[in-house]
């Protein structure tokens, strides 16, 4: 079968891969597309080859359909849509006994340790399955991974009707959890310096503010009326985020940090006692958010379709990570891999 290497130097290979006979709790998925995400790009640029084994099947985001099942595999069968969560928790840290294996001491992420989607077959633990719904297109399936992310994240956020939530960064993850947030029921607005994402945001009826020119913290203020947000999505991982995330809450607002900050940054924390404000850490999803993800996505009304930027066939993978680097004109891009 034809499978994606990554081989350091930002270079990926497709090659021949081996398939593997499912074990008995495990099954092979045929995988349909696979998205490029973020983490993605980290391995390819290096920063994450401490955590590879070269050469590297990448790839978490996905979809596709069970080829074969294991001997002990009694829920599912030939012919299922599935996605995968794409963890691999110990089930004996601390974390994990106390019911939050997402975030387990030992965690192993499928796609980083061990091999993942950027191939034609893939074999796994029956245990990571998600039933796809007819109604849904395996490229939407493809979605349902980074859609649980910001399902998670709004989740923790504690998002409710009538509220106003600012995403500070509209890249792919951030415009999911805007558009997760407006289905909740807030009044959201994005705020983002790429020209193409600006405009898919507002095409995607999103009030945006451009922080080149517009300062965010003074725009919230005469959006609320002086009051503040109820809610702010960090998801730049940026300096600047950082910074202007606490002059955005209203008293006792809530701060939900996405982004992953590889450094301690500075934070304002006299305004966090000043105002009574709540900081929240939010890694990766629940069983919870991948259903809800699906049961979003089923409905049609997220308008999945326009993130979607371009798919590829695994042959041309190299170019849709090319792509997804430059950043410019992109959201979201798709490997078909069969």
């Amino acid at each position: 079968m034809k499978a994606a290497f990554y081989e350091g130097n930002k270079t990926i290979v497709v090659g021949t891969g081996t398939r593997r006979e499912p074990g008995p709790a495990e099954v092979e998925i045929k995988v349909a597309y696979a998205g490029i995400c973020g983490t993605d790009l980290h391995i390819y640029h290096g920063h994450m080859d401490h955590r590879v084994k070269l050469p590297q099947v990448m790839g978490h985001e996905m979809s596709g359909v069970i080829e074969r099942v294991g001997g002990e595999v009694a829920d599912y069968k030939p012919g299922d849509k599935v996605t995968v969560k794409p963890l691999g928790p110990c089930g004996e840290c601390p974390a994990c006994q106390d019911g939050c294996s997402h975030i387990c001491h030992r965690l192993q992420f499928m796609g980083i340790e061990t091999d993942g989607a950027f191939q034609a077959y893939w074999t796994v633990p029956a245990s990571t399955l998600h039933r796809l719904p007819d109604e849904l297109s395996l490229q939407h399936g493809a979605m349902i991974e980074p859609l649980a992310v910001a399902c998670h994240d709004v989740r923790l956020g504690q998002v409710a009707p009538g509220e106003y939530a600012v995403v500070i960064g509209g890249g792919p993850i951030g415009t999911l959890i805007a558009l997760v947030a407006r289905a909740a029921g807030a009044r959201v607005v994005v705020a983002e310096i790429n020209p193409y994402r600006l405009q898919l945001l507002e095409e995607l009826g999103f009030e945006t503010c451009n922080s080149k020119e517009r300062d965010l913290a003074e725009y919230v203020q005469e959006a609320t009326g002086g009051k503040g947000a109820d809610v702010v999505f960090e998801v730049t991982s940026s300096l600047a985020g950082a910074e202007v995330m606490t002059k955005l809450p209203k008293v006792r607002g809530r701060i939900v940090i996405v982004g992953i900050f590889s450094k301690p940054v500075p934070v304002d924390l006299h305004r966090f006692f000043w105002r009574e404000l709540q900081l929240f850490g939010a890694r990766v999803y629940e069983h919870e958010d991948f259903e809800q993800a699906i049961q979003l996505a089923a409905s049609g009304e997220l308008g999945l379709d326009r993130l979607i930027s371009e798919v590829y066939p695994i042959e041309q993978i190299q170019a849709g990570f090319q792509q997804m680097e430059s950043g410019s004109g992109v959201m979201k891009v798709l490997i078909q891999c069969n």
